[in-house]
């Protein structure tokens, strides 16, 4: 779809951290395509970087190809989510500001610790930070019951409230405040509703395991592979030795809650869509400031005797 200056529709961008060809990402953009009330736009990671968190890159020139997807203007680009959404909004790629940035559909939940892991937050975060609204979407993966029809079901069932988000774009600025974090359960098709969640600090537990080396070698970091120079210099015993390689699992534990109440991944297993107001600030955070209001005069007030 060519961008147009009689095309007066809503712009709306989609970004991602499982890749440009990610079933979820392709899911998304069918379903909004299909309504015929949007002008998409696509900026995504050319591969996947999931759990990059909100890593930009900074050194070095992104990469950006025009690729073709069915009622879209969609670019692969070398960056992270975080990166795509900043270069989405620049008005350097696209004519035109969207009115709002999806990041999805995630492979796999969005809830608890997993939101500081996660690429596809970061997207959305992105544009909240640069003041445009924006939506997360994660969809509850289970291996081996779990297909690729599911992406397309959950894009239909979040239509509803991205169309109600775009309403209220519409008439309040609101959603310059937050920006809004979705998952949607495993079985879909029997969703309990919407439910509004609090973000908990639920945790997956993870441990680490020493692998073999020459089987793992391809799949480590690139920054795993010293340089001579660096080698030569180590004044260390042990810097001839065999590199050892950690790979991390899930531990026996699996998810835990460290609250009882713990909405977003609680009401998720529980089968609703699951919706969670995210900002620069948490509660936390708010709770601290007020503690340490009180708590830092006091230090300053001992300054004097350690001078």
């Amino acid at each position: 779809m060519e961008s147009s200056s009689s095309d007066n529709r809503t712009t709306i961008m989609v970004t991602n951290d499982d890749g440009i060809d990610a079933p979820g990402l392709q899911a998304l953009v069918r379903v909004l395509v299909s309504t015929n009330l949007y002008r998409i736009f696509v900026c995504a990671p050319d591969s996947e970087k999931s759990a990059v968190s909100h890593c930009i890159t900074w050194k070095y020139g992104l990469q950006a190809k025009e690729v073709a997807i069915s009622g879209a203007k969609a670019f692969r680009v070398s960056g992270t989510p975080a990166d795509c959404t900043a270069l989405g909004l620049s008005k350097a790629l696209f004519p035109s500001a969207p009115d709002l940035v999806i990041s999805g559909i995630n492979k796999g939940n969005n809830c608890g610790h997993r939101i500081w892991y996660s690429g596809t937050v970061a997207g959305a975060r992105q544009a909240f930070l640069q003041g445009v609204p924006s939506v997360s979407i994660s969809y509850h993966w289970f291996r081996g019951t779990s297909s690729v029809n599911d992406f397309t079901l959950a894009a239909e069932a979040c239509l509803p409230i991205l169309s109600a988000i775009l309403v209220e774009i519409r008439k309040t600025d609101y959603f310059l405040n937050c920006f809004l974090n979705i998952n949607v359960p495993a079985n879909i098709l029997n969703h309990k509703g919407y439910k509004l969640a609090r973000h908990t600090k639920t945790i997956v537990s993870m441990e680490w395991k020493q692998v073999n080396a020459d089987a793992q070698r391809e799949k480590t970091l690139p920054t795993m592979n010293m340089e001579t120079e660096s080698l030569a210099n180590m004044d260390v015993t042990t810097a001839s030795q065999e590199m050892l390689v950690f790979k991390r699992v899930i531990g026996e534990g699996r998810a835990r809650a460290t609250e009882k109440d713990s909405e977003d991944y609680g009401f998720l297993k529980e089968g609703y869509i699951t919706v969670t107001p995210l900002s620069s600030l948490t509660n936390s955070e708010t709770v601290c400031q007020e503690y340490f209001q009180e708590w830092l005069p006091v230090v300053e007030s001992t300054m004097d005797g350690h001078l």
